[in-house]
């Protein structure tokens, strides 16, 4: 069924077709029309859940990692300054692998402060040992909170998940999304039966005190199960076709690089202008292509690999920083093709940080910039007339 539906609608109504028993979180700009609609659902009756008000967001997280751990499905949301208040117990649902999903409407950090768009907020907690999804437009946030669940809750993984959508941009927008029918959803994604859960006749200890003689163990088998997403996404992302009758999700996204001379690599909304500045410079005859960054962790080396290796010039574009080094994509990329013969010509691009708008004309300039020589990092649509005169 077509709906017209905000991006924070939509996101609401994939939740509600997987059926949560637990949803708590503390509003926060732009996060907040997700579980506002959530609420209502309860409040209706559309939904069987248990909405808890918390007064914080680290008092949402809680809320989750106690539902999952009594074998709850449970949902939460959140948003830069929310998501790092919630950063203790986001590694410790990781640790204690309970299958939460969140959704993270991505946001600048403060300060200064700032409610718009970037990544900074998912990548600041990007070792916490959560798989991170990264959607372009509506219809695929929807498509991988139904997805998110299937990966995190299967017996061998037990890891959460955050499906990532950039603030405003998506969870504000208005698009046209197929919303399945909850008879295709159950089909999809049976119930939540975890193998083990706090139960008063079958009593066990989650989260207890590691000594150094186990606590290395423990953080390797996360690391070791990261693998094993790797491997499950594009299983789960087909299954997901053949039930829904359209391709969503995956590790990545390849638009037009087969021939491609100049290839930018991006996550998040900015990938839909970007395709578009792709046809126009193709129609131009110009050899460009985009590959976008669906699983962001685990990191999908080997096929960023595949997808680039003969791709003479890349451009890492990406709406975060890790200030006093490189951005980390940048980083992350520039690693995958360490110790390689003939590697790409490798430069980075930060662009948007704090919503700034990211237009057709900002991407052309990116693909002129890419030459033979490298390009350690440059800020795009950088104002010089704010900084000092040592800047300029």
């Amino acid at each position: 069924m077509k709906e017209l539906l905000e991006g924070s609608q939509a996101v609401a109504e994939a939740v509600r077709l997987c059926k949560p028993g637990v949803i708590s979180a503390y509003p926060i700009t732009p996060q907040t029309h997700i579980v506002e609609e959530l609420a209502a659902m309860v409040a209706e009756g559309k939904l069987r859940a248990e909405f808890v008000n918390v007064e914080s967001e680290h008092s949402a997280a809680s809320v989750v990692l106690g539902a999952v751990a009594t074998g709850v499905r449970a949902f939460t949301a959140t948003s830069s300054q929310g998501l790092l208040l919630m950063t203790e117990v986001v590694f410790n649902i990781a640790g204690m692998r309970l299958p939460v999903v969140m959704t993270c409407a991505n946001r600048s950090v403060s300060a200064p402060l700032n409610i718009w768009n970037d990544h900074q907020d998912a990548i600041t907690v990007r070792d916490s040992g959560w798989v991170q999804l990264h959607a372009e437009n509506i219809q695929e946030a929807l498509d991988l909170h139904i997805q998110a669940y299937r990966i995190g809750e299967g017996p061998k993984i037990m890891l959460p998940v955050m499906v990532n959508m950039d603030g405003f941009i998506l969870t504000h927008g208005l698009e046209p999304v197929d919303i399945p029918s909850q008879e295709q959803v159950d089909s999809f994604l049976p119930p939540y039966n975890p193998l083990y859960k706090l139960d008063v006749e079958n009593p066990l200890t989650l989260g207890p005190l590691v000594d150094p003689d186990y606590y290395m163990e423990a953080r390797f088998a996360i690391h070791d199960t990261h693998k094993d997403v790797l491997r499950l996404i594009p299983l789960i992302r087909d299954e997901f076709q053949k039930a829904f009758g359209r391709s969503s999700g995956g590790l990545v996204e390849e638009y037009r690089v087969k021939d491609a001379e100049k290839v930018i690599v991006a996550m998040g909304s900015v990938c839909g202008t970007i395709k578009d500045v792709v046809d126009i410079l193709r129609q131009k005859g110009k050899k460009v292509g985009l590959l976008k960054i669906i699983t962001y962790r685990p990191f999908p080396s080997l096929e960023i690999y595949k997808a680039l290796k003969d791709v003479p010039r890349v451009a890492i574009v990406e709406k975060a920083v890790s200030l006093g080094s490189y951005s980390p994509l940048l980083s992350e990329i520039r690693s995958v093709f360490c110790g390689k013969k003939n590697p790409p010509v490798i430069s980075g691009f930060v662009i948007g940080l704090g919503g700034r708008d990211i237009t057709i004309d900002s991407i052309k300039e990116i693909f002129k910039r890419l030459t033979a020589k490298q390009i350690s990092e440059e800020y795009i649509d950088l104002k010089p007339e704010l900084l000092g005169d040592e800047f300029v």
